[in-house]
């Protein structure tokens, strides 16, 4: 089914959708925070969902209940195989029932929840819901509660998995908007899901068509599970007798349950809902001891990974050991955490190898400078011939923001015709408009233009939409470019002033003894000292030196006369206060009379890699500043060479399109046009006259 056609005829996904967000708006308004009504709608939509789910095995569940009570200690095996699924409920209650007695209404919903298997008491404890089940008690909003719910149907005959999916999303993304905090977090476009498994399983069509088959599937920031759960359907729709595990991790409690209960209802031994664990990934990773076959994620753009800090840079002091060994991003962004983590996760190649999709916004491509962590990371993946393909989507594609946002395409078992290259497409223009926005989303993915990305993925060939590179031309070599220190000195008025604004000489008249009596004496020496200072410079001649060597005889001789002896922090102090940069004076010289740097014109080249530095140091500096050097003392920390190795890709200079400005006749005569249109506007408002004057 079409993506469009999914929006479009799934007329229960917005009706159902638009009631339960009104239920919050119209019941909760003046006892609940809007921050707070996904904490009633939320909870009370999955458990009606289970409740439907459950509704025809619910007398066959009873009766296996009440025969085998106290007969065996695990009653789960015959219980769930009464339900037809992993989890069953052994109460007597249901939303067809609970309103039957008002008055005892709070008691029963809390003795209908607990009469759920454990498995799925596990996934309700997650929304708190003890705690809302009070609260609306408090506020005698119960009953309208649980009634509007009865009246929902929300039967799987009714409303299917996916436009349930599309309703959990959609009421995460209204509440979210409400909050102005970020939906981005939680769950992605299905049809850009559906191109990120494309794009995962198009090369591996054969293999996946094979008998007894089994792959796994992994998400470290799973949200509601829309990522594993079409990864499996479309892994079955080449292979039905595949065997497909699905693995995930989530951080948001509410979107946790919501996932962990999706998948129990999808499946009937629980198995892929099982597999779905809670808590930060990035500090608490709970699937360790295991690789996956394929990988998906859209880890939050721009969010501070600070809570997870210090497990992150303990596992990032083992190196390679721990999955941060390449380098650490910003705080500000985790994005390459999540990315390094997954690689982290790879089979090695002789058992398969592993295949990863993740979609980030534009900063982890070129965010850092050389040496930085982001830079690093990205020379990891470049250097070990990772990275396949990167894929840029159209904008206002998401529902929580119109950013520019990427594909990474990562593997460690490339095909020979992809070894050491990086295809990127530009699929910016691939889009259809929506017929009706959900929040910043204007836009999707067609079946179409999903089918030309693909195409353009597997053809591997240039055009006017696919660039491909070696690896190394995403690298380049970062040198130090010195030039000479000029400086000429004067011991002039003004310039004398400014050695009173220097921390050295400031220092002379401060002391650090404790005794009173003792400070006082020191300051006050001090402070002759300072006046001493000042009057030899005063009386030193007011000659412009424009050699530095030749300033330090004359500031020698002074200091002998008046019989002082300068401190070296000191010295420099006075030679600070006392110079200024002359582009004319000689170059400043270290002991063994080399020039030294001038740290204001230092600059910085970047050097392609594979290009001798001194060649293009020669080419592209020394025309332009004779004086300039190398720093050889700035080394890459890896391969000890001249420079610092770093990483970036430019992917919109790659696809720039060159447009000339229009001809200057065009645009006068447009100007002209809009002055007539100006001052016949004003004529209407002013009447003729003006029109007359101004003509």
């Amino acid at each position: 089914m079409k993506i469009e056609t999914e929006i479009a005829t799934s007329q229960n996904f917005s009706r159902i959708s638009s009631y339960l967000f009104n239920i919050a708006d119209h019941l909760l308004r003046d006892t609940f925070k809007r921050g707070k009504y996904q904490d009633v709608i939320l909870p009370f939509t999955v458990l009606r969902r289970i409740d439907a789910v459950l509704a025809e095995t619910k007398e066959e569940v009873l009766k296996t209940y009440h025969q085998y009570k106290g007969k065996l200690k695990n009653l789960d095996p015959i219980l769930c195989k009464a339900s037809g699924h992993a989890f069953y409920n052994t109460s007597r209650f249901s939303f067809e029932n609970l309103l039957d007695d008002p008055q005892n209404l709070g008691a029963n919903l809390r003795a209908y929840i607990n009469g759920f298997s454990e498995n799925m008491r596990e996934v309700l404890e997650k929304f708190d819901f003890e705690n809302t089940i009070s609260k609306l008690e408090e506020a005698n909003l119960l009953y309208e509660v649980v009634q509007r719910f009865k009246e929902l149907d929300l039967h799987p005959d009714r409303v299917s998995n996916t436009v349930m999916g599309y309703i959990f999303e959609d009421l995460i993304r209204r509440f979210n908007e409400a909050l102005n905090e970020n939906p981005g977090e939680h769950f992605t476009p299905r049809e850009v899901i559906r191109l990120m498994v494309d794009i995962l399983i198009s090369q591996d069509r054969d293999i996946l068509s094979r008998n007894h088959i089994i792959r796994t599937v992994y998400d470290p920031c799973c949200g509601t599970g829309g990522m594993l759960v079409i990864a499996k359907e479309e892994i079955e729709k080449i292979n039905p007798l595949a065997q497909v595990y699905l693995f995930g991790q989530e951080v948001n409690p509410e979107t946790y349950a919501v996932c962990k209960a999706d998948l129990f209802i999808k499946s009937s031994d629980g198995r892929d809902a099982e597999n779905i664990k809670f808590g930060s990934t990035l500090s608490n990773d709970q699937h360790a001891d295991k690789r996956f076959d394929y990988m998906l994620a859209n880890p939050p753009y721009g969010k501070d990974w600070t809570k997870d800090k210090r497990a992150v840079e303990e596992e990032h002091r083992k190196g390679f050991a721990g999955r941060f060994g390449a380098g650490l991003p910003r705080k500000s962004d985790g994005q390459l955490l999540f990315l390094q983590h997954m690689l982290s996760r790879m089979k090695p190649p002789e058992e398969g190898g592993s295949r990863i999709a993740i979609v980030m916004n534009g900063s982890p491509l070129f965010t850092g400078d050389a040496g930085s962590g982001e830079s690093e990371i990205r020379r990891w993946i470049l250097e070990n011939d990772w990275l396949e393909a990167i894929i840029a989507l159209p904008e206002q594609l998401f529902y929580n923001t119109g950013i520019a946002t990427y594909i990474w395409v990562l593997t460690n078992r490339k095909e020979p015709k992809r070894q050491g290259l990086v295809q990127l497409i530009n699929a910016t223009e691939f889009w259809k408009p929506m017929r009706r926005s959900l929040g910043d989303k204007r836009r999707y993915i067609s079946d179409e233009d999903r089918a030309r990305i693909r195409e353009l993925y597997l053809a591997f060939e240039e055009n006017e939409y696919c660039k491909i590179f070696k690896t190394t031309d995403f690298g380049y070599r970062k040198i130090t470019v010195e030039r000479p220190l000029r400086l000429n000195f004067q011991a002039s008025p003004e310039r004398i002033e400014r050695l009173k604004e220097k921390k050295a000489f400031q220092n002379l008249a401060k002391s650090n003894k404790r005794d009173s009596e003792m400070r006082a004496i020191e300051e006050a020496a001090g402070r002759a000292v300072q006046e001493k200072i000042l009057k030899m410079l005063h009386e030193m001649p007011k000659e412009l030196y424009k050699n530095r060597e030749d300033f330090l005889k004359a500031l020698d001789a002074a200091t002998r006369r008046v019989g002082l002896k300068l401190s070296a922090p000191l010295k420099k102090a006075i030679l600070e206060a006392l110079s200024e940069r002359d582009e004319t004076a000689e170059i400043c010289r270290d002991k063994k009379g080399n020039p030294e740097p001038d740290p204001e014109l230092r600059d910085y080249e970047r050097v392609p890699l594979g290009e001798d530095i001194w060649e293009y140091f020669e080419r592209e500096v020394k025309p332009y500043v004779p004086d300039a050097w190398i720093n050889e003392n700035v080394r890459d920390e890896k391969d000890g060479e001249i420079g610092k190795v770093g990483y970036e890709i430019n992917f919109n200079r790659y696809f720039y399109k060159y447009t000339p400005p229009r001809p200057l006749e065009e645009i006068e005569a447009e100007l002209r046009e809009l002055e007539r249109e100006i001052v016949a506007m004003m004529g209407e408002i002013l009447g003729q006259g003006f029109i007359k004057g101004s003509l």
